[in-house]
């Protein structure tokens, strides 16, 4: 279960963008960060998940909170699902053998399609809050800023 992440380290990782540079986790420690896994390139509720961190980006900005979204397939399917969202203010990338899914314990529903969850990660690198947003990424957005201005007097 995710849940019991909460309270331990963040499994930190290297993947590929859009554009097939590296991204290290580690670059982020020391601050409050939001990764979030998608469940497939350009499926509706995965755009409006995306969507919707990119619509409330500064406010999460403002609670000095970066947003790193994860998603499965190829660098190449990840560069045309990320050019047809527009111009992210956060990076997207590529966990093509779901190697970070699973270190997050992200589970498979029917068996193929990964889970879309979030975590909220502190500036001590520990997991504070873990959510599934299912179908509702606007609920699911609201929540976890809500969950940052409580932990952190922001947002």
């Amino acid at each position: 279960m995710k849940a019991t992440l909460v309270g331990q380290k963040a499994p930190n990782f290297v993947l590929e963008d859009d554009q097939g540079a590296s991204f290290d986790s580690t670059s982020l420690n020391g601050t409050w960060r939001i990764v979030f896994f998608y469940s497939r390139h350009n499926s509706p509720t995965c755009k409006r998940g995306c969507l919707t961190f990119k619509e409330q980006h500064d406010l999460f900005a403002s609670a000095g909170c970066s947003i790193v979204g994860i998603g499965p397939g190829s660098v190449e399917g990840l560069a045309s699902f990320k050019a047809e969202l527009g111009d992210l203010p956060f990076p997207l990338l590529a966990d093509p053998e779901r190697e970070v899914g699973k270190r997050f314990n992200v589970p498979l529903h029917v068996g193929q399609f990964p889970a879309k969850s979030s975590f909220l990660i502190g500036p001590d690198d520990t997991i504070h809050y873990v959510y599934d947003w299912l179908f509702r990424p606007r609920r699911h957005v609201a929540k976890i800023l809500a969950d940052i201005s409580k932990v952190t007097g922001d947002a």
